[in-house]
């Protein structure tokens, strides 16, 4: 997939995971790999990000198998940043889409 691309909806995916349920970010890697290829370090400085810009607050949680970790939990804020992009995603997707579609019938 394009990096442009995404660079582009990462933040989506992000804010749609992690409004499922808490998680940490080896865990929130995993599932943006089940949708697109992305790189550990990518997520991080990302997460680092968007709790700076409080769409998460963190706690630490104990673990089975070693050191506490980190877990990251959507705010009323993120919630909002995540409608919004979603809203964003599919306007701009269905233009893309339709000007795709109307391009591939006047061939």
């Amino acid at each position: 997939m394009n990096p442009q691309f995404k660079k582009g909806v990462l933040d989506l995916i992000v804010l749609m995971i992690v409004c499922k349920e808490d998680i940490y970010g080896y865990e929130l890697v995993k599932q943006i790999c089940e949708v697109i290829d992305v790189n550990e370090g990518t997520i991080y400085p990302l997460l680092k990000r968007m709790t700076h810009d409080h769409y998460f607050e963190t706690y630490l949680k104990e673990s089975t198998e070693g050191p506490p970790r980190k877990y990251y939990q959507i705010t009323e804020k993120g919630r909002q940043a995540m409608d919004q992009l979603k809203e964003d995603w599919l306007v701009f997707s269905s233009k893309i889409n339709q000007y795709i579609e109307g391009e591939t019938t006047h061939e």
